[in-house]
């Protein structure tokens, strides 16, 4: 039996109590009692509906179709219908099974319609999407490279920045334009998923016929579902729960590019530190990490398919803590600690694997497989990390270090948790454990309230640590976060704009100076094969560097394949190199155990 609870609301947008635990099967006359905000017993109907019949009615009762939002302000648990607790590993693993629905058929689920997904933002939507094409394709769903041939349009998005929502709002109405110019009699859905789908869920549906169907991070195991309910019932269908435990763990991920030879692997979810100018926790949840044993097995088929290189992925990727039951992995608490001088807002839980034994372990996994990680935070380099990057010759020598301000007190408006002498004695530290490592770094300019001086420091740490890569962004203060609620977006555009081009200019000169000391070394480059626009052929070194190859060794070249080269010549982006000889890593670094160039 289902429970009898459930809300109609004014305008008929049916939405499950979330103190339900089944999704009502009666529909009764109580849109009038739902006027006041409160759950209306649904009883009333004299003779039992099925599932179907009962939406049918709930979003049709006023002539014309509603939306049908879940999600966690009024939305259910949602345990016969969207929650579904993970699958143990094993036998069921990597199923990717829709899920389960009790009152729908799944006859007509996938029936061959053609799926076409864009993918728009971080590294982390590209596992999402590979997650998704999963799902969809074990429900009977088929990819098309082409747009104009697919049943249903994609767009993974991002809501990091007010520019990364903007494009999405264009293309939206490019496709309206589309759907009601160039094809009227098979018009296409559209699905908005990802971040801006959690964001901004009834702000899409409700605008002018853009979006379909709205799917946030958590929820991809309902979108089956969710577009059988979009072309039986409603106008608009949502579901932007966010979960306290889904990982994915148990679906192996359907690759964007089949020929890639790195792949980025989802070891958590979510994030804990509510920094006052990100979005993250709002759009993605708290922190929550797959088990160690899924991750490590998932590497090692990987490896067997020959991939030679995986990174690493999550919001806050280093407060990785597995509390799983592991048979093969016993280890707790090695790698605890915070960085030296930085702290949380945050309660921190206390055993679990941390993610010193999890890169520890994958790297064991395959010596010829390099392994990267991001995106890390600062605060989570214990001593026990460095030393796994350090001690292990396929863990890549780059660590992202977001900086994001280089002033105590505009990180103190920030939320995080470090001031600037602490983010400096950390580059330092790690740069004395691991001589040779490479920073990447993230920055905005023209935080609220930040002043001359303050973007001044900002400019001096730049230059002191020397940063070889780095993201840099004017900020776009977001809805809801801490910054949005407690302070004024204050800077003018022409001052974020000027002082954003001295933080590029500065990288710049800093990049291009601290990369003219790899010209004349020897160097260990990963083959990846011709680069799309000029097809010139390239790869990536362990620093993180792009390093475009000439030599007559690269007609003996295939994707995947190590090369010692000599480097010629740097920019602040990129090096070039003269390949000298087909290797292996473990062979490189047996001949060359250390750089040619010490500590900078």
């Amino acid at each position: 039996m289902f429970s009898r609870s459930a809300v109609v609301t004014r305008t008929y947008r049916l939405v499950c109590s979330h103190d339900s635990r089944h999704l009502a099967r009666r529909v009764s006359t109580a849109a009038n009692a739902a006027s006041d905000g409160a759950s209306a017993a649904l009883d009333g109907a004299s003779t039992p509906l099925d599932g179907a019949s009962a939406i049918e009615k709930a979003v049709t009762r006023s002539g014309k179709r509603r939306h049908l939002i879940f999600n966690n302000r009024n939305g259910p648990s949602l345990q016969h219908f969207l929650a579904q607790p993970l699958r143990e590993s094993g036998a069921a693993a990597n199923a990717a099974e829709p899920d389960e629905v009790p009152y729908m058929s799944v006859s007509d689920w996938g029936q061959g319609r053609k799926y076409y997904v864009e993918v728009y933002g971080c590294q982390m939507n590209v596992s999402d999407t590979e997650i998704l094409m999963a799902v969809l394709n074990k429900a009977g769903y088929l990819r098309t490279m082409d747009a104009a041939d697919a049943d249903v349009v994609f767009l993974m998005t991002c809501a990091i920045r007010e520019k990364a929502e903007d494009r999405i709002w264009s293309r939206l109405a490019q496709l309206k334009a589309q759907r009601t110019k160039t094809r009227p009699e098979r018009a296409p859905m559209v699905g908005v998923l990802g971040c801006m789908a959690e964001r901004l869920k009834e702000r899409l549906l409700e605008a002018d016929k853009l979006v379909d169907v709205v799917c946030g991070p958590d929820a991809y195991r309902s979108l089956p579902r969710l577009l059988s309910l979009r072309a039986m019932s409603a106008d608009g269908v949502a579901n932007v729960m966010l979960s306290a435990d889904e990982t994915y763990a148990d679906i192996t991920p359907v690759r964007l590019d089949a020929n890639r030879i790195s792949v980025h692997l989802s070891v958590m979810r979510g994030c804990n530190n509510m920094c006052s100018f990100c979005i993250v926790p709002f759009t993605r949840g708290t922190e929550r990490s797959r088990d160690i044993d899924s991750i490590v097995e998932e590497v090692r088929v990987l490896s067997q398919q020959g991939i030679r290189e995986v990174t690493l992925l999550g919001q806050n990727v280093n407060s990785y803590r597995d509390t799983s039951q592991s048979g093969a992995f016993e280890t707790q608490g090695y790698g605890a600690d915070l960085s030296r001088g930085f702290s949380t807002i945050y309660r921190r839980k206390e055993g679990g694997r941390r993610f010193a034994e999890l890169l520890h372990r994958v790297a064991q996994v395959d010596p010829e497989m390099r392994v990267r990680f991001t995106s890390p935070h600062p605060k989570d380099f214990p001593d026990e990390l460095l030393y796994v990057i350090r001690d292990n010759a396929n863990v890549c020598r780059n660590i992202h270090l977001p900086l994001q301000s280089g002033s105590t007190s505009c990180l103190e408006r920030m939320r995080r948790g470090y001031s600037r002498e602490a983010f400096l004695d950390l580059a330092r530290h790690i740069r004395k454990v691991i001589p040779d490592v490479t920073f990447s770094t993230d920055v905005i300019a023209g935080f609220c309230g930040e002043t001359e001086a303050e973007h001044a420091d900002t400019v001096g740490v730049m230059r002191e640590v020397g940063f070889d890569m780095a993201f840099m962004f004017a900020y776009s203060m977001r809805e809801r976060t801490h910054a949005h609620r407690k302070f004024q977006d204050d800077v003018p555009a022409d001052a974020k704009a000027r002082r954003l081009q001295e933080i590029i200019d500065t990288f710049h000169a800093t990049a291009r100076k601290r990369n003219q000391r790899f010209v004349g070394t020897q160097g260990l480059v990963l083959y990846e094969g011709l680069t799309k626009r000029h097809a010139r052929p390239f790869g990536s070194d362990d620093h993180g560097h792009k390093v475009f190859l000439n030599g007559s060794v690269l007609a003996d070249l295939k994707p995947g394949d190590y090369v010692r080269v000599l480097i010629d010549s740097a920019t602040s982006a990129s090096l070039s190199a003269t390949a000298i000889k087909k290797t292996t890593l473990s062979a490189y670094y047996q001949q060359f155990p250390q750089p040619e160039f010490g500590a900078a």
